[in-house]
Parts: C-alpha cells; sequence; structure tokens
C-alpha cells in the first residue's frame, strides 16, 4: 500500500462506476496530486447486461469481465471490504481476503458498492434460487440447464425427468426476460444432440408480481416480448408471485404448483446492505441520498453514483415532477461515473462542481438469437423497434458500452465466429466441485476387510490336527 503523504481519493467498489470514476479521477488527475485506492471484494468488474448472453454461451465469460489491476495500473487496488467508516477520523477499516482488517486514511471518499438482489423470506429461496448478479452465477446457470439436459436424458424416473425439464425464472424485467429468453434459445438448441429430449418436454415459467414485462421499453413492446416469449412455449404469469419453493416445490400465488430443478431469481435489486453501517445519510428504499451534483449530502468530501445512489433526475424534475430519481441502469452509471470522477478533481481543487443532468436515450433489450427490443428517443419522439434490427441495436450499443477496447473487440469477435461455429452446449458442471476427483483418487484407501473369524478357526483346527 501506499506511504506517500498525498491525499487519498478511496473508491469503495470496483463495478461499472468505481471503474470508470477512478479512470476518470486519474486521468484528470496532474503527477503526484493524490493516491487513488478502490476497494472491491473481487479483482475485476462485470458488465451486466452481458450475463444473460454468457449464460446461453454467445460470449465467453472471461471476455464480460474487466481486470482492475490491468485497467487501473496507476492506482492501488485492494481485494477486500470496507466494513466501517468513521467519517470524524476520515479512516475506512477493510477486511481483505485473508489476514486482519486493517485501518486505511482517506481525504475523499467515493461510495460505488451497486446493489444486490432483492430478495424476500420465501420458504426454500436461499437453498434453491439462482441469482444473475455476477459472472459466477451466470456460468454456475449454464452448466446447471445442461446439466439437467443430461440428467433427463439419461434417467428412466419420470419425475426426475419432469423436475429437471422444468425451469421457473421470478422476475419480468430485463434481466428476467433477457435470461429466460437466451436459456431458452441455448436449451432449444442443445436439444438438438440428445435422443430423448425435445424442447416439447421442457417447460419454461416466467413470473412476475407486475401485470407486465419489460417495463424499461413500455407497454406496447413489454405486451410485444410478452407474445413473443409465449410463442417461443415460454408461460408467462403476471400479476402473480412465487410463495414457496421448497426441495424445488414451486407454490405460486396463482395456484399454480410445479417441480424444479432449476429456480433463477431476477425480481430486482437493492442497494448493498453494508451502506447502513457507514454513516451516511440514506433515502427510504437505502441508497446513498446525493445532491444533483453527486455529492452525499451534508458533506463536502464524499460522492456516490450508481445503483447505490438516490441521484435526482434533473431532466425530470425541471419538466415538473419534483420527485424524479435516475433510475439504476448502465446507462446513467456511465455518465454519472464521468461527472463525479471530475467533480471529486474539482472539489479537491476548489472549483465549483457541475450537477449530473442527462435526458433518457432509451432502452434495448435482447430475448435471444436475433430477437429483441428497443425504445430509441429521439428528443420528444419514442421510436419502437422489434425482431432482428432491435437486437442489432442491443449488441451494438453494449458492444460499444462495454468497457476497453481489449473486451469490445474479444466481444465482437465471439459475435463473429458464432456466425460460422454452431454453439457450445458442453456442461462443466465439475467446475462446482473441482477438487472432487483428486480427492476420490488421493484419500487414503480403506482397510482391508478381515477374514472371516469362523473361517479362520476351521482353518486353525485343521492344521492342529495334522500336527
Amino acid at each position: 500500500m501506499s506511504t506517500t503523504e498525498r491525499p487519498r481519493i478511496l473508491v469503495v467498489g470496483g463495478g461499472y462506476v468505481g471503474l470508470y470514476a477512478a479512470r476518470r479521477i486519474l486521468k484528470k488527475m496532474r503527477y503526484g496530486e493524490a493516491t487513488v485506492t478502490v476497494v472491491d471484494p473481487r479483482s475485476y468488474m462485470t458488465y451486466q447486461p452481458f450475463l444473460p448472453e454468457a449464460a446461453a454461451g454467445s460470449i465467453s465469460p472471461r471476455h464480460v469481465v474487466v481486470p482492475l489491476r490491468r485497467v487501473l495500473p496507476k492506482a492501488e487496488v485492494l481485494t477486500g471490504r470496507v466494513t466501517t467508516i468513521d467519517q470524524d477520523r476520515k479512516v475506512a477499516t477493510v477486511a481483505p481476503l485473508v489476514g486482519e482488517a486493517y485501518e486505511l486514511p482517506f481525504d475523499y471518499l467515493v461510495i460505488a458498492m451497486g446493489a444486490v438482489s432483492r430478495t424476500f423470506p420465501i420458504p426454500g429461496l436461499a437453498e434453491q434460487g439462482i441469482g444473475m448478479k455476477g459472472i459466477e452465477e451466470s456460468i454456475g446457470l449454464r452448466n446447471h440447464v445442461l446439466e439437467q439436459l443430461d440428467k433427463a436424458d439419461s434417467t428412466t424416473d419420470e419425475d426426475v425427468r419432469r423436475k429437471a425439464l422444468t425451469f421457473v425464472f421470478v422476475g419480468g424485467g430485463f434481466a428476467g426476460a433477457e435470461t429466460i429468453g437466451e436459456v431458452e434459445d441455448m436449451a432449444r438448441d442443445a436439444a438438438k444432440y440428445y435422443t430423448s429430449v425435445k424442447r416439447e418436454d421442457m417447460r419454461f415459467i416466467l413470473v412476475d408480481a407486475a401485470d407486465k414485462i419489460l417495463p424499461e421499453v413500455g407497454p406496447k413492446l413489454g405486451a410485444y416480448g410478452k407474445e413473443h416469449l409465449e410463442s417461443r412455449g415460454v408461460e408467462v404469469y403476471l400479476s402473480t408471485s412465487m410463495d414457496s419453493c421448497v426441495d424445488g416445490h414451486v407454490v405460486l400465488k396463482n395456484g399454480l404448483e410445479v417441480d424444479s430443478s432449476t429456480i433463477v431469481w431476477t425480481a430486482g435489486v437493492k442497494p448493498n446492505p453494508a451502506l447502513a453501517r457507514f454513516g451516511l445519510p440514506l433515502g427510504p428504499r437505502g441508497h446513498v441520498d446525493t445532491s444533483e451534483k453527486l455529492q452525499v449530502q451534508g458533506t463536502d468530501y464524499i460522492w456516490a453514483a450508481g445503483d447505490n445512489a438516490q441521484v435526482p433526475d434533473m431532466v425530470g424534475r425541471r419538466a415538473g415532477n419534483p420527485n424524479a430519481w435516475c433510475p439504476p441502469n448502465a446507462q446513467h452509471a456511465l455518465r454519472q461515473a464521468k461527472v463525479l470522477g471530475d467533480n471529486v478533481i474539482s472539489g479537491m481543487r476548489g472549483f465549483p462542481q457541475k450537477e449530473y443532468s442527462h435526458a433518457n436515450k432509451g432502452a434495448v433489450a435482447g430475448l435471444g438469437l436475433h430477437k429483441g427490443v428497443a425504445m430509441i428517443v429521439v428528443g420528444k419522439v419514442k421510436i419502437k423497434v422489434k425482431g432482428r434490427l432491435a437486437w442489432y441495436m442491443h449488441r451494438g450499443y453494449h458492444g460499444m458500452a462495454m468497457p476497453t477496447w481489449n473486451r469490445k473487440i474479444r466481444i465482437f469477435a465471439d459475435w463473429t465466429l458464432a456466425m460460422f461455429l454452431k454453439r457450445e452446449v458442453v456442461s462443466l458442471g465439475a467446475m462446482e466441485t473441482p477438487r472432487e476427483e483428486f480427492y476420490e483418487a488421493a484419500k487414503p484407501s480403506p482397510a482391508p476387510v478381515a477374514a472371516k473369524a469362523d473361517g479362520d478357526k476351521s482353518k486353525s483346527g485343521e492344521k492342529a490336527n495334522a500336527s
């Protein structure tokens, strides 16, 4: 760690906002002006909009993440968690992956911890559910789904087969709709290589408590998305929720009961609960309360942005909505991070800071290969696009939004190769327990079974008689 006397800018979180804010600060900073320290439990940033495509095998999982140390060579990158913040002393407590926790002094603070899955106390969810917030979960979901096809193709038990081929997705926003669309596409392709598993044998179920899916693209495109998924055999149940899923037995509020080995939870996100321990002003839903300049209310040395921040939507407020807030999406996170980085430099130098203001440019969503919806805002006109063109727009927008040219090129190379090569349908389920096979081979062999006592006695008696 740095032993210099330069002021420290501590960035808590290495996600989209943390990465881009740190890059911006390093770019604008004079040589030796400050030390930038980034703390995150992972040594890489995950581009979450590509998780569904990674789960479907359209993109290599390694290309969806960006290594922090490679992208931020002039910053200190610490792999660990910030557990507490003492604002009076300006000290953060860092718990590394191994070893004792230690204190890290700072002069300026950026809160960019992002969000975690929003869950409810549903019986069985913690044991059975699969999230979609990280690349590990995306890889796990892909391997799990293909493993279920392997099980169904190999068993003669009809109940086991039916449970393996039933896939339940809870949440109909971007994450849920895109994930079920991509996974259904993958499973349809994979079924071609199984002798006794057909797409008609599988059951895909999408559940949402709202009365529509894909609310981000508007009601008409949301209705189209629902009809499109249903045309592919996906059962969509709206205005309902999941009551329980103990041992894979799914019970929905509308009375439907099914047994499923795959329960994917994408029912929204919430701010990182660790924020409650930092002594920062929080909004009603746990977000850090910031001003339009992304400064935390009541402070002049702390900034926050992204999914963990409650940022005023100045465009909406000028239009007459005093309660307008920026939605938690990648579009705002990217732009907020740049403004935040500039404002940290301005605040450090004592210059005026600028407010964050961004008009919504629309939204794009992919629903599988060559399928998607898009809503583009041009001035006051909303252009609605669906089908293959929307899918191209989805890939084009997120491909260019992917951080670093290294990852952009790799993503586009994956897509280009996929035009000529068939999708991989290999399950690497052993990744969950990679040492199991070696352990079985290396563990001590059991002691040899002793000979039967009666046999030993009779043999010894025979020897005695012979003598």
